[in-house]
């Protein structure tokens, strides 16, 4: 596997698919640049989810966030594309991901995104 930013998201099988249960990451080194300014914008991105069939391997998921290092995004456009690009890779069934984005300007920015798998539902307990 490489070790350059990668827009490749790697999976595996899950190993317990008959199972519900939670993987969580928390990933505190994501940056991207303002689209305006060019300025660099850091966050913490914290994904959860309940796969279904498969998992995402989680050193490609750590080179695809590196990835977004140099691209000019707006807060809610880039956390809604690590949304989509998740659900495509591994078709979930529940994930949920919030970027919480640092002080800048004298503005916090925190952008939450999730998706429901049809016939799933998220036990809130």
């Amino acid at each position: 596997m490489s070790t350059n930013p990668s827009k490749t998201l790697e999976t595996f099988p899950n190993p317990k698919p008959e199972r519900d249960y939670s993987i969580e990451f928390e990933c505190p080194e994501f940056t991207c640049v303002c689209p305006k300014t060019g300025q660099p914008d850091f966050a913490t991105i914290k994904i959860r989810y309940v796969p279904d069939e498969l998992c995402v391997e989680l050193k490609s998921l750590k080179l695809y966030l590196w990835s977004f290092r140099d691209e000019g995004h707006y807060h809610e456009k880039v956390t809604n594309m690590l949304l989509d690009d998740l659900v495509a890779a591994i078709d979930p069934r529940y994930m949920e991901i919030e970027a919480d984005f640092f002080v800048r300007g004298g503005s916090h920015t925190v952008v939450n995104v999730d998706h429901l798998k049809d016939g799933f539902e998220v036990d809130d307990d």
